[in-house]
């Protein structure tokens, strides 16, 4: 699928972005339009425009940004004027309009100075407020417990630009809810993260995570991350590599190699789930089957070629494949095991691969098919419900 090209961008203001560029197709403008969310980036143009220094537009962005989150994650939940006929559940307005406030960002030309690093760091600021990333819950209620989901953006939209991710739509769903479980309340704080290898490299799910993996009224007891995984099923995924693949992400960038982190003189080559997930393949949360998924790819210590185990990892191997393959998705879970265990906090994580969305029969072309379907919905709902069945099911095992 060949992207338009932006024209009339003034010399001084930063090239769009790839994901950008997408926001110009016919299928991102009907999401936006049909959710009611297509009116958030000229609201923000405005108030850029009103901005009289670069706090006054810090705040403004911090502002908007949390707007955005809190009027998708109350969309998602029923709350709030019932705006356009798209599904309410839907996590892809959401992705389309913070694209399009960041363009209006990348576009808006202040009456002051503003130097590049400013205007990226409130391009930042931006990301983590419309993301759930900057929000402080509030404390627990006494005995409760305190669960961390992370989410994604949809990807591969050059292939299907109607793509939409369970894994997003599930952290809408579920901010901010407080589960009933046997072992008392446990209340869900999500976040959103996006399918891009640089955000990755630069530590944003280290800054993300760290506030709340800490000792304090934040750290969490539990947390999963979560992505679209397989066909019809749900991986808990036992071990995750140390290796990026190379697959293309939402801004078109391949990257192959070891997985960058700090002090990587004392970095493993594997890292391993402690979520229960005995517990949970064995609790009957939903109609999809849930797997205790023990696969690994890697290089055996002494050898040169790679090799696929179904029982983990052996000892001195290099890894090539996680659980959870050898995308973001695996790195998520690397990074944020590796946290826990470099912080040594006490709550058991790792990563929860959901089945893969499909368009229903007569609308499998992305050319002509519709944005949405019943078949469609009716998974992403199914999904979601599971997912939190997921959580009651290791939430349980806290008591």
């Amino acid at each position: 699928m060949r992207l338009p090209l932006h024209l009339g961008v003034p010399a001084d203001v930063p090239l769009p972005t790839v994901e950008e560029l997408r926001l110009e197709m016919a299928v991102p403008r009907e999401i936006l339009r049909r959710s009611g969310f297509h009116t958030a980036a000229p609201r923000f143009a405005r108030a850029l425009a009103e901005a009289r220094d670069a706090a006054a537009a810090a705040r403004s962005v911090r502002w908007h940004g949390r707007a955005l989150w809190r009027a998708a994650v109350d969309r998602a939940q029923g709350r709030g004027p019932a705006e356009g006929d798209l599904s309410h559940d839907d996590d892809r307005p959401l992705y389309w309009a913070r694209l399009a406030l960041g363009r209006e960002l990348r576009r808006w030309e202040p009456a002051f100075t503003l130097p590049a690093a400013v205007r990226a760091a409130l391009r930042e600021r931006l990301e983590r407020a419309s993301r759930g990333q900057d929000a402080v819950p509030p404390p627990a209620a006494e005995g409760g417990r305190r669960i961390l989901l992370t989410g994604f953006d949809p990807f591969r939209l050059d292939t299907d630009i109607r793509r939409s991710n369970p894994s997003g739509a599930a952290a809408l769903a579920l901010d901010g809810v407080t589960l009933e479980t046997a072992a008392g309340p446990a209340r869900v704080e999500s976040v959103v993260f996006p399918v891009r290898w640089g955000d990755f490299t630069d530590g944003t799910v280290e800054r993300v995570l760290r506030p709340r993996f800490l000792p304090g009224p934040r750290r969490v007891d539990l947390f999963a991350t979560v992505s679209q995984g397989r066909d019809g099923r749900f991986d808990l995924e036992r071990f995750n590599g140390a290796w990026r693949g190379g697959l293309p992400d939402n801004a078109g960038l391949s990257v192959v190699g070891t997985v960058p982190v700090t002090a990587p003189e004392r970095q493993p080559q594997w890292t391993a789930s402690t979520l229960p997930y005995a517990a949970i393949a064995a609790a009957g949360t939903g109609p999809f089957p849930v797997h205790d998924r023990t696969t690994v790819t890697e290089v055996p210590a002494g050898a040169t070629a790679p090799v696929t185990r179904d029982s983990g990892p052996s000892p001195g191997s290099a890894a090539r494949a996680g659980g959870g393959g050898d995308y973001l998705s695996n790195e998520i879970a690397y990074r944020a095991t590796l946290l826990r265990d470099r912080l040594a906090l006490p709550a058991p994580g790792g990563h929860v691969h959901t089945p893969v969305l499909h368009f229903g029969p007569g609308n499998t072309d992305p050319a002509t098919g519709t944005v949405s379907d019943p078949a469609f919905l009716a998974q992403r709902r199914a999904v979601t419900a599971q997912i939190r069945a997921l959580l009651v099911a290791a939430a349980v095992t806290l008591g």
